[in-house]
């Protein structure tokens, strides 16, 4: 099963007078990427949190938001009134004495660092195991999110490989039909420049099976058709985990034969459905860039 990087989660639990509420989301990324909103009283715990996050979570650009809500009103801020006082004072005698307005001095000294504070208690064990309890339970519905967008994407991801086994099947007619319209061009070209009586046959059959072997694609057919099949089996291997990276590196293997059939087409309709395959591959790749 497949996983999209892209999720969104969300849990509410309570603990005493407290509303515990937790998000997490996430964006594809190379790369493992944590962002975190905490309560002040909880920043001692982001290792904790981030270890966590790290494991369930895996890969992509997470941001993790936790936000407390306290039913009594004891608030999570306080002033600090000496700090207040000291810059009081100190504006209001900057005032008086340059003769300047003062303003709304109250509103600009609440603005300053640390003149409001969070609270800075430490979190005791019974709310931090609430806050467990809830970041679990944020993470299953993160997990489910992932897991109904990796199933979409893993659905489309087949159709497109379908797609591109199916215009394998067609190159056969138009192979053949190649292959005519070649031996008639060089014989039209042959008796043109050195006439028809001047041929030598064996020089000539030397030459169409050069031109043959120069345009054949078996071998471009067949490998892209193992790395179709290799594609599919790791799509159905049942096994749920990061699949993203491998199933990029077999694109790029079928992206390679498909260009090289294009390379060597020589046919308008052969052609026609090398773009087909391209356009799918293409569609593939997006998907994959958002793929766990």
């Amino acid at each position: 099963m497949l996983l999209s990087m892209t999720g969104f989660g969300r849990a509410t639990g309570t603990y005493g007078d407290k509303t515990i509420s937790i998000e997490i989301r996430s964006l594809n990324s190379k790369f493992t990427d944590t962002r975190f909103k905490l309560p002040q009283n909880y920043k001692e715990k982001e290792p904790d949190l981030r270890r966590v996050i790290i494991d369930r979570a895996k890969r992509g650009k997470i941001d993790l938001t936790i936000d407390v809500q306290s039913s009594s009103g004891d608030g999570e801020f306080g002033l600090n009134p000496s700090l207040f006082r000291k810059y009081y004072v100190e504006l209001k005698s900057l005032v008086d004495e340059l003769d300047i307005p003062s303003g709304d001095l109250v509103q600009a000294i609440l603005r300053l660092p640390n003149v409001v504070q969070t609270a800075g208690e430490s979190v005791d064990e019974a709310e931090w195991t609430a806050v467990l309890q809830t970041l679990d339970a944020a993470l299953n519905s993160f997990h489910n999110f992932r897991s109904a967008e990796g199933e979409a994407m893993e659905t489309d991801c087949k159709l497109r490989i379908r797609n591109i086994l199916a215009g394998i099947e067609q190159l056969d007619p138009f192979e053949a039909e190649r292959i005519t319209k070649l031996r008639h061009r060089l014989a039209q070209n042959m008796e043109e420049y050195v006439g028809k009586d001047n041929i030598d046959a064996n020089r000539f059959e030397q030459e169409i099976l050069y031109y043959l072997e120069k345009i054949d694609v078996t071998e471009e057919k067949v490998r892209l058709e193992q790395h179709c099949k290799y594609f599919l089996e790791q799509l159905n291997n049942g096994a749920e985990g990061i699949k993203g990276r491998k199933l990029s590196f077999i694109s790029q293997e079928m992206g390679r034969e498909i260009n090289t059939l294009g390379s060597k087409a020589n046919s308008s309709n052969i052609q026609r459905l090398v773009v087909q395959m391209k356009d799918d591959l293409v569609k593939i790749k997006e998907l994959l860039a958002n793929i766990l």
